[in-house]
């Protein structure tokens, strides 16, 4: 039983000194993927957890809380190879075109008075309390006020005070990316015009969900392809 536990002792150290150099080596690599020495030092904590782990089930019956199986590591050198290489091949071969995600969603206003109540919390909310945050004076500068607090997302629209109705979402292979520069600050459909080169790869349909529907008649994102 002396040898026995001597093993399981130089087993155990092996354990610990694995996981100092896999540590070690994920603070090295700082989050970068797919890292070598992350994986070499992987692979050695895992083989040494799993030898402790027989060692001990060996000697007297127990088991470590590790679920670990050996990974041969000639094997696992050649899965990672070919893995960076799949990812070195992807990353030579960007994609020609630029997609372009546009959406459309319009929306009832049940009561003027109200979106204009909720839009000047918000723009209270943004300025300092020094300052005269002034009064929302329409429907549109409401809304826009709305999606400036949310910071952008369609998601800061989704409020009692306004009641969504179809929207539209379509997918677009472009030439060229977006240059805002090209555009006038009050031209609000030329960023959004086709050209003749745009390839126009699907759409989805989206159908606001409505309290007074059945669930099971309900069909949100109803996607149509074009």
């Amino acid at each position: 039983m002396t040898d026995q536990n001597a093993e399981l002792d130089v087993a155990l150290d092996r354990v610990i000194e694995a996981a100092r150099a896999h540590l070690a080596a994920v603070k090295a690599a700082a989050g970068r993927i797919d890292d070598d020495d992350v994986w070499q030092a992987y692979v050695d904590l895992n083989n040494a957890s799993f030898a402790y782990d027989e060692k001990l089930l060996d000697a007297f019956g127990e088991v470590t809380p590790w679920d670990v199986e050996s990974i041969d590591p000639d094997e696992a050198d050649r899965r990672f190879g070919q893995i960076s290489e799949a990812g070195g091949a992807a990353g030579a071969d960007p994609y020609p075109q630029v997609v372009s995600v546009r959406q459309r969603r319009d929306y009832r206003v049940p009561s003027v008075s109200a979106l204009l109540r909720v839009a000047e919390t918000a723009r209270r909310s943004s300025v300092p309390e020094d300052e005269d945050a002034g009064p929302v004076e329409s429907v549109g500068e409401a809304v826009l006020e709305l999606l400036q607090a949310g910071d952008g997302s369609l998601a800061s629209l989704d409020v009692p005070e306004l009641e969504p109705l179809d929207g539209l979402l379509t997918v677009t292979e472009v030439a060229e990316p977006l240059d805002l520069e090209a555009f006038d600050d009050a031209d609000g459909s030329g960023p959004f015009a086709p050209v003749d080169t745009d390839v126009l790869v699907g759409r989805l349909d989206e159908h606001p969900f409505l309290p007074d529907e059945d669930e099971h008649d309900h069909h949100d994102h109803a996607g149509h392809k074009h």
